[in-house]
């Protein structure tokens, strides 16, 4: 706050007292009050003003100052009230209780979003456990009559068992805090858990995979990974070459510091004005509109989840030659102390 704004808002105070000042000074000539008493009277009045204005400009530039700077380091604003004391001036009580009032309102709203948000979450993940199971069901019973049904059928199971995941695994995602255990887990393992899984669909659309370098460990939750890893895998076999056997390479490497995972395939590529935008939320992307209905959904969960188990994930692609996905785990020396 500056004196000079300060002085700007006071303004009209100023011109009121001076009319004022005027007309005393108007009134006691009338009276014929001798000059130096007018002179010890304007001095007086003028010194009453100035200490005055000094004292409440101080008074409130303490207050807002405070506020301005609290507001500045703050990432939640709405606390500010918490870190402020209260004023002594009517305009900063005035302001102080409104602040208290507005941040009370808030958190109530906010509680009652909350509430409905972990409602409906709960509500998602009771659903997406009881369609498992007609889903399951309908797998043993595609299984039994094969040759009756075809491998299409299957195959639009798979899909459908998949996106029940992927919609599973997006509402546990806003709190996988309390749903992961982080611990040293073996990376060949969990690719072959990951390539197990999706065997079947990797086997009807005739694809490979190739390993090199996974006997190596690294501290991270096996489940979650196992779910990036399977849309690795799905998002390959939906963009895959129509000219050319799809080929999936999963690699590992480690230095000092991490160590990368990297998941490339011989597919089709993504065009490089996508490439930077694959990780938004619903981004679909030339590929997703041309070659396969998507949601653009898998790899907005895949970074977020990276994000929450602290990892870095990078993508690197040429169109109609290869996409790679390099997942980065830093070393964490404590754990294995431990």
């Amino acid at each position: 706050m500056k004196f000079t704004e300060y002085l700007k808002d006071r303004v009209w105070f100023y011109i009121i007292a001076g009319i004022f000042f005027g007309l005393m000074l108007l009134f006691l000539g009338a009276f014929r009050v001798s000059g130096q008493l007018l002179g010890c009277m304007s001095t007086v009045f003028l010194l009453f003003i100035v200490f005055e204005e000094l004292f409440g400009f101080f008074g409130k530039k303490h207050f807002y100052d405070d506020l301005r700077e609290k507001l500045d380091i703050l990432d939640k604003k709405y606390l500010v009230h918490e870190m402020l004391s209260e004023p002594d001036f009517i305009e900063g009580k005035l302001t102080y209780d409104a602040l208290c009032e507005a941040n009370k309102s808030m958190c109530e709203n906010v509680n009652g979003f909350k509430k409905s948000s972990e409602d409906f979450r709960e509500f998602i993940e009771l659903w997406v456990h009881e369609v498992k199971l007609p889903v399951a069901s309908l797998q043993l019973m595609a299984h039994n009559h094969k040759d009756e049904l075809g491998d299409k059928f299957l195959e639009q199971l798979r899909r459908i068992d998949g996106y029940t995941d992927q919609v599973l695994y997006y509402a546990r995602s806003e709190n996988s805090e309390k749903d992961y255990i982080i611990k040293e887990t073996s990376l060949k393992r969990v690719v072959s858990n990951a390539a197990l899984k999706n065997r079947e669909a990797i086997q009807f659309c005739g694809a490979s995979i190739e390993t090199s370098g996974l006997d190596v460990s690294v501290m991270t939750d096996s489940k979650w990974l196992e779910f990036i890893l399977g849309q690795f895998i799905a998002n390959s076999l939906k963009y895959a070459a129509p000219d050319r056997e799809l080929i999936m390479s999963v690699s590992a490497e480690e230095n000092d510091e991490r160590v990368l995972l990297h998941f490339r395939d011989n597919g089709i590529g993504i065009p490089e004005n996508d490439l930077h935008r694959i990780f938004d939320k619903s981004f679909t992307g030339e590929n997703g509109r041309s070659y396969a209905k998507s949601t653009g959904m898998g790899l907005y969960i895949v970074k977020s989840l990276c994000e929450r188990l602290e990892h870095s994930i990078a993508a690197a692609s040429e169109q109609g030659s290869f996409t790679e996905l390099t997942i980065g785990f830093a070393k964490n020396n404590y754990y294995k102390m431990g």
